[in-house]
C-alpha cells in the first residue's frame, strides 16, 4: 500500500511534507499509511495571504452572501462525502461514526448558512441590542455594532473529528468574514486534507479564505496580533501551553479552548427500572461509550444513579454492551471500531488502570479485541462504591469506551458529584419531574456548558447527550476550557468586534443601515405599498390623515370581537383603574384602524403581512380622540429570489401629537 504524503496549503501553494515528517498508522491494522509535517512554513506569508486577500474579499461580502457561500460549500461536500467516508475508515470510525463527523460537519455548514440568512442582515454591520437614549429628545443615541475582525482565525483541532472539528469552527468564522488557517491533529489530518482540497477545488471560497497545515505550526503564534483569534480543541495540557504563549498574552489575542471534560449523566430519582426513561438512560450511556469508540469530548464518563438502582443500571448497561460487535469498521455488522491509534490505546489503558485503583471493573476484560492489533479496545464499565472519597474517577478522563457508575443519596448529592468534575461540556439528566430538572439546572448550571434533559416525551426528537448542536453553545467552564463555540449567532460574534457607536439618529441610521426614529424621512413618489422591494429606500415615510375614535366604534368592536373587558364598557370601573381616565378604545381597535389608514388596498408588490414586533401602547385613547399614523421603511432583508422582508416602523399619535402606540410591521414585498 502506497504511503500518502499529506500536504499543507500555504499562501496559495500545496507543500509536500519535509524530511522530518511524522508517520501515521492505520488505526485498524497498525500499518503505516501516511506521513505529514516537517515542511518549512512561512508564517508571515500565510498571515499576509489571509489578511491581504482572504480578509478583504470576505469583508466585501454581506452576511447573506457569505451564508450563500456556506450553503454552496455544504452542498458541494454532500455530493462528495462518500470519498470522505472511504478514507475515514482507517481512523477506526464506523459508518455510523461518519454520521457524527462528516454528516455532522456538513450539517453545521447548513445550519450556519440558514442562520446567516434568517438572523443576520444583508449588510456588513450587525446591530447588537437596541438603541440607548442619552437625552429626553432622542437627538443623541448609542448603538452597539459588530464588525469583522481584520485578522485571521487559527483553528487547532483534535484527532477525533477531522471533518466536524474543522467545519464547526470554520462555519462561524467565514460567516463573520474572517479567513482561517486550519491545523488538525496529525493523526487524522489526511481526512481533513481531503475535505480542504474539496472546498478549495470547488472555487466557492475567495483566495486566501482558507489555508491548511498538516503537522506542526512552527512559529505561527509568534506572529499573531490583536485582530487574530485562536480556537483550540484538545487536551488541557496543550491548552495550558497555548494559553500561556507570550505573544498571545502580550497582544491580547482572543483564545478559545475546548478541552478535557468529565461529563456526567444523572438518572433522576423519579426513574426506576422497567420505565421508558430507565431504558432511555441505559441506551444513552451505551451509545456514548461506543460511538467513535468513546473518543468524544462530550462522551459520558460518569454515570450517576440513585444508590438503590445502581445494581440495575450496571446489569442493564453490561447487557447492552455485551451485544456491541467490535471489529473492522468497514464491516456493516460492526458497532464499534477502534481508537485512533496504538498510542491512544496505551493512554486509555493507563487511564483506565488509574480509575480501576478506586473503582471495581464490572464489565470488560484485559483481553484486547482483534488480537491486540491497531487501536482496538473493548468497553470497560467501572463501579465506584465511594464516590465522595474517590479522586481519580472525578479527574481522570480515559478518552475511550470507559465509564464509571456511582450511586448518589439524594438529588443534592447527585449535583455535587456532577460538579466534582471541575467543569464539563455537558451533563445530562433523565427525568419526568420538572422540579428535579430545575434543581439540577440551578445547582449544576454554573459548572456545565450544556444540560441535556430527556424523557419519554422528548426522546423521539432528542439529539443525544453527546451531540453538540450548532444552534446551541458548545463549551464549558473550568476543566472544559472556559471557551465557547457554536451557539448560532453567538459563535459568529466571537470573530467580530463589538463597538459602541454614539451619534445622532441620522448618523446611526447611516452606520447601521436601519432607520432610527428621529432620523431624516424620505418622501416617495407614490404610496410605498405600490412600489417593489428594491424601489423602497430606508427612511421612506408616509403620514396619514387622522381618524376620530367614536363610542360607537368602541362598542361595535367590543361586541363584534367578544372583547367586552370592563375598561372598554364600564365607565365607573374604568375610572377606578389607575391606568385609565374612563372608558378607552381597545388596543387592537387602534391597530385595525391604523392599518385602514395606511394600507393601499389594490393588488401590488406587497404580498403578505407576516407579523408585527415590539408592540407598545403608551397612552390610552378615548372616544373623541383622533389618531394618525406615521409609516416608515425601517429595514429590508431579502428572503428569496422573488421577495424580501420589509420592516416598517409604525407610530400612532393623537390630536396632541403624543404617541399612543408604536410597533414594527413586517411585510413580504415582491422584487
Amino acid at each position: 500500500m502506497a504511503v500518502q504524503r499529506v500536504e499543507s496549503f500555504v499562501a496559495g501553494t500545496w507543500l509536500q511534507p519535509g524530511a522530518e515528517a511524522r508517520p501515521i498508522a492505520s488505526a485498524v491494522t497498525g500499518e503505516m499509511i501516511a506521513e505529514a509535517g516537517g515542511a518549512a512554513l512561512d508564517a508571515a506569508a500565510m498571515l499576509d495571504f489571509a489578511k491581504s486577500r482572504g480578509g478583504p474579499a470576505l469583508r466585501a461580502m454581506t452576511f447573506h452572501q457569505r451564508a450563500a457561500m456556506l450553503k454552496a460549500l455544504a452542498l458541494f461536500l454532500s455530493e462528495r462525502k462518500q470519498a470522505l467516508y472511504d478514507i475515514s475508515f482507517t481512523t477506526g470510525a464506523t459508518q455510523s461514526d461518519h454520521l457524527f463527523d462528516i454528516d455532522g460537519g456538513i450539517g453545521t455548514l447548513f445550519v450556519y448558512a440558514s442562520k446567516g440568512r434568517r438572523d443576520l442582515p444583508d449588510d456588513h454591520v450587525f446591530l447588537d441590542g437596541g438603541l440607548e437614549r442619552f437625552g429626553r429628545e432622542g437627538r443623541f443615541l448609542g448603538q452597539h455594532v459588530c464588525t469583522p475582525l481584520q485578522g485571521v482565525a487559527v483553528h487547532i483541532n483534535a484527532f477525533n473529528f477531522p471533518v466536524w472539528g474543522m467545519l464547526e469552527k470554520l462555519a462561524p468564522s467565514l460567516l463573520a468574514g474572517v479567513p482561517a488557517i486550519v491545523k488538525p491533529a496529525t493523526t487524522t489530518c489526511y481526512v481533513t486534507e481531503l475535505a480542504v482540497r474539496m472546498m478549495l477545488d470547488s472555487g466557492l471560497l475567495p483566495e486566501g479564505a482558507l489555508q491548511f497545515v498538516a503537522g506542526g505550526i512552527g512559529d505561527l503564534l509568534d506572529h499573531l496580533g490583536a485582530q487574530d483569534v485562536v480556537g483550540f480543541t484538545g487536551s488541557a495540557v496543550t491548552a495550558r501551553t497555548l494559553r500561556g504563549h507570550g505573544g498571545l498574552l502580550d497582544n491580547a489575542v482572543r483564545f478559545m479552548a475546548e478541552q478535557d471534560s468529565l461529563n456526567a449523566s444523572i438518572l433522576g430519582p423519579d426513574v426506576g427500572p422497567g420505565t421508558a426513561e430507565f431504558d432511555l438512560f441505559v441506551k444513552e450511556v451505551v451509545r456514548e461509550m461506543t460511538v467513535k469508540a468513546g473518543q468524544k469530548c462530550t462522551a459520558i464518563r460518569r454515570i450517576l444513579a440513585p444508590a438503590e438502582t445502581v445494581s440495575a443500571v450496571i446489569d442493564a448497561v453490561s447487557a447492552r454492551l455485551s451485544k456491541t460487535v467490535i471489529g473492522d469498521p468497514r464491516d456493516e455488522n460492526t458497532r464499534m471500531g477502534s481508537l485512533v491509534s496504538e498510542e491512544q490505546k496505551r493512554d486509555v489503558l493507563e487511564k483506565a488502570a488509574l480509575i480501576g485503583a478506586e473503582a471495581e471493573r464490572v464489565y470488560g476484560t484485559d483481553e484486547l479485541p482483534m488480537g491486540g492489533k491497531g487501536g482496538f479496545v473493548a468497553p470497560m464499565l467501572f463501579h465506584c462504591a465511594d464516590p465522595d472519597g474517590a479522586a481519580r474517577v472525578h479527574d481522570t478522563e480515559a478518552f475511550g469506551p470507559v465509564s464509571t457508575v456511582m450511586g448518589y443519596r439524594d438529588l443534592d448529592h447527585a449535583v455535587a458529584l456532577a460538579n466534582r468534575g471541575g467543569g464539563s461540556l455537558v451533563t445530562s439528566l433523565v427525568t419526568r419531574d420538572g422540579d428535579v430538572a430545575r434543581t439540577v439546572v440551578l445547582g449544576a448550571g454554573a459548572w456545565h456548558g450544556r444540560i441535556y434533559v430527556n424523557n419519554a416525551d422528548s426522546m423521539t426528537e432528542a439529539t443525544g447527550h453527546g451531540a453538540p448542536m450548532p444552534h446551541m453553545v458548545h463549551g464549558g467552564p473550568g476543566r472544559a476550557g472556559g471557551g465557547e463555540e457554536l451557539g448560532g449567532v453567538r459563535g459568529v460574534l466571537h470573530y467580530m468586534q463589538r463597538t459602541a457607536v454614539q451619534g445622532s439618529p441620522d448618523i446611526l441610521t447611516a452606520v447601521g443601515g436601519r432607520w432610527v426614529p428621529g432620523a431624516a424621512e424620505v418622501e416617495g413618489p407614490a404610496h410605498p405599498f405600490t412600489r417593489k422591494y428594491g424601489e423602497l429606500p430606508i427612511g421612506e415615510t408616509i403620514h396619514t390623515k387622522a381618524r376620530e375614535i367614536t363610542m360607537e366604534d368602541i362598542e361595535h368592536f367590543a361586541h363584534f370581537t367578544g372583547d367586552t373587558f370592563y375598561a372598554h364598557m364600564d365607565e365607573a370601573a374604568a375610572k377606578r383603574n389607575p391606568f385609565f381616565p374612563g372608558r378607552v378604545a381597545h388596543g387592537y381597535l387602534l391597530l385595525s384602524f391604523a392599518a385602514g389608514l395606511f394600507v393601499e388596498p389594490n393588488e401590488g408588490p406587497v404580498l403578505a403581512n407576516t407579523g408585527l414586533d415590539n408592540l407598545r401602547f403608551m397612552k390610552p385613547v378615548q372616544a373623541g380622540d383622533r389618531i394618525a399614523v406615521r409609516l416608515t421603511v425601517k429595514a429590508k432583508t431579502p428572503r428569496s429570489q422573488d421577495y424580501g422582508e420589509v420592516r416598517w416602523h409604525v407610530t400612532l399619535t393623537d390630536q396632541d401629537g403624543e404617541t399612543v402606540a408604536e410597533y414594527e410591521l413586517l411585510t413580504m414585498n415582491a422584487f
